[in-house]
């Protein structure tokens, strides 16, 4: 798998076609899909669930397809789909702390359901208590957008967040990826990894190109670019 992970966001993809959309972006080089949960409570918005998960992770395993899906619960209370989703067969999964009465607890459930585990962070949320936490994650996931709703437009000052995020997990000693979900395209991505970031969520970028595979290039292409700078 490479250094640098792209996950294309299936909330922007056809819903009528998801297993094709799914098969079509990791032909085109995708390394996660990303499946985003809004419960109306917590975001103003609905979503998808668990079935709609284990559909596509039962799909994925037929067709012989060999990617992990990344769960971002964006729902309140989290705690109660944890062991949900771990069945429905999430490779990752990761919430907002505000959503549980437990975090370092959820934390240790999704890991002991055999799932990586992460912790979201809204635009306006600090960075200060990641600290606390920075040990029991495998995933920190910076949202560059007020989540809710696709195609929303990068809020620039998460540039010095992912920073920040970057320096306090190389002091950390751990070694979680760092994901940022929002806003994301082939201008802004090279600034984005330039920043710290690791792996890279982008929907309607990618499913509403002509080319997911010639747009995907295109991304690592402008990550390469920053790492060589």
């Amino acid at each position: 798998m490479n250094p640098d992970w792209i996950a294309p966001s299936i909330l922007a993809a056809d819903f009528a076609r998801l297993g094709e959309e799914a098969r079509a972006v990791v032909e085109a080089g995708a390394d996660l899909i990303h499946f985003d949960v809004m419960d109306n409570h917590y975001v103003p918005n609905l979503t998808i669930g668990p079935p709609v998960c284990e559909s596509l992770r039962r799909y994925l395993d037929r067709e012989g397809i060999d990617i992990g899906i990344d769960a971002h619960l964006m729902v309140d209370p989290a705690d109660a789909l944890i062991a949900r989703f771990a069945e429905a067969g999430a490779a990752i999964i990761s919430f907002h702390p505000e959503t549980s009465a437990d975090v370092a607890g959820a934390l240790g459930a999704i890991r002991s359901a055999g799932c990586r585990a992460g912790l979201v962070f809204n635009p306006d949320v600090p960075l200060a208590d990641l600290s606390d936490w920075i040990g029991q994650v495998d995933l920190v996931l910076l949202m560059s957008v007020y989540p809710g709703f696709g195609g929303q437009t990068f809020i620039d000052s998460t540039l010095p967040r992912i920073a920040e995020a970057r320096t306090l997990i190389d002091a950390s000693g751990a070694n979680p990826r760092l994901e940022v979900d929002g806003g994301i395209t082939v201008g802004n991505v090279a600034a984005v990894a330039a920043a710290g970031a690791d792996t890279f969520v982008a929907g309607s970028t990618i499913f509403g190109s002509k080319d997911y595979r010639e747009t995907i290039a295109a991304m690592r292409r402008e990550i390469r670019s920053a790492r060589n700078r």
